[in-house]
């Protein structure tokens, strides 16, 4: 897989593994549901990774299917779980920090 250009902030405090590659792209992309070809072609994870842990992440309820298409299942970051909220309001926050921290205007 290629490496991404400029890592999130996400992944530049938390680590470079699958599940945060994925994770992390679900954060990003949180409005929106993908097919986990989709989903590994945004997080530059293999379909097969993915195959290793997407089960867990439905089981507790991080990932939720939204609907079929053929024989496809979307899936979306479901923002009513708890652990999924927190993880966007701590990816939302490392965001306001850097800028905060990188704009001296802002911070005065």
């Amino acid at each position: 897989m290629k490496e991404k250009e400029n890592k999130s902030l996400f992944l530049e405090h938390f680590g470079d593994t699958p599940q945060l590659r994925v994770i992390d792209f679900l954060i990003e992309n949180h409005f929106f549901d993908f097919p986990v070809t989709e989903i590994s072609r945004g997080s530059n994870v293999s379909y097969n990774s993915i195959q290793k842990f997407i089960e867990n992440f439905i089981d507790s309820g991080f990932l939720i299917k939204t609907r079929k298409i053929g024989k496809s299942d979307y899936f979306q970051l479901n923002i009513q779980n708890p652990f999924a909220k927190n993880l966007l309001k701590l990816d939302w926050s490392l965001v306001k920090g850097s800028v905060m921290k990188g704009n001296p205007i802002l911070s005065a």
